[in-house]
């Protein structure tokens, strides 16, 4: 479909294979894509190593509409996302002239030493462009079909509802929910015949155990109402039929 937009994140930082650092940007990063009808097809988390940061970035940017990083953009010696990014653009990473001025009034508004740490964050591939940063001045950056962001939640929100906006949005996915009584043994080969007669839906199942038993959500997708309606009637009609016959 030519309307379908889709993207893919990185997520960059050893914190987070580590398990140190329990990510909250992947989920919300795919409630904002998804009101705006953009599809996050892909999660990668890497190392911080430059190699991987750029094998990873090349390879879904090339696939994808839309590619959003976060983390590694700050003061440390780990904080290497900014050459990564330029690596895989064959650009400079050298200081950015606005960023190094907004960093450097915010430091000497507080009365904070502005040092050669804190200077790293003014650095960006050579051609990006500006991602505001409300919380903490230091920019992202955007570059190609790439956004750079921060990997602190509250400054990665902040800084991806400056980028929202500015996105092709596509046709956005319906969904509708319906409850199985049944577990997925019992209602996996019917519930796969619907699909196959369905294919413009994406119907998913998710089992449920509670107190003692299975039960099953089964959960239809589709950017077409009427396409969505009709797989929900024939899930209704095949669970209908199982009771009857139970």
């Amino acid at each position: 479909m030519s309307d379908v937009i889709t993207a893919a994140m990185v997520v960059i930082g050893d914190e987070i294979l580590s398990g140190r650092t329990k990510d909250r940007n992947i989920g919300h990063l795919a409630d904002i894509l998804t009101t705006i009808g953009v599809d996050l097809k892909e999660v990668r988390i890497v190392p911080d190593e430059e190699a991987e940061i750029v094998a990873a970035v090349n390879a879904v940017r090339a696939r994808y509409t839309y590619v959003f990083t976060t983390g590694g953009i700050g003061p440390t010696h780990d904080d290497i996302t900014a050459d990564a990014i330029a690596k895989a653009f064959d650009v400079p990473c050298e200081y950015d002239a606005i960023a190094y001025a907004l960093l450097e009034q915010s430091y000497a508004s507080r009365n904070i030493e502005y040092t050669d740490a804190r200077k790293r964050m003014a650095r960006m591939p050579v051609g990006a462009v500006h991602i505001n940063n409300p919380i903490s001045v230091a920019p992202g950056f955007n570059i190609g079909n790439v956004y750079v962001m921060a990997g602190v939640p509250a400054i990665f929100q902040a800084m991806l509802d400056s980028v929202t906006p500015t996105l092709k949005g596509g046709a956005v996915m319906l969904s509708q929910t319906v409850t199985s009584r049944f577990g997925e043994g019992t209602i996996g080969g019917p519930l796969g015949d619907i699909q196959k007669a369905n294919p413009e839906t994406v119907i998913g199942s998710y089992p449920k155990y509670l107190d003692g038993k299975f039960w099953t959500e089964l959960v239809v997708r589709s950017r077409d109402a009427a396409s969505l309606a009709k797989a929900k009637a024939e899930i209704e009609a095949m669970l209908a039929k199982i009771a009857a016959n139970a």
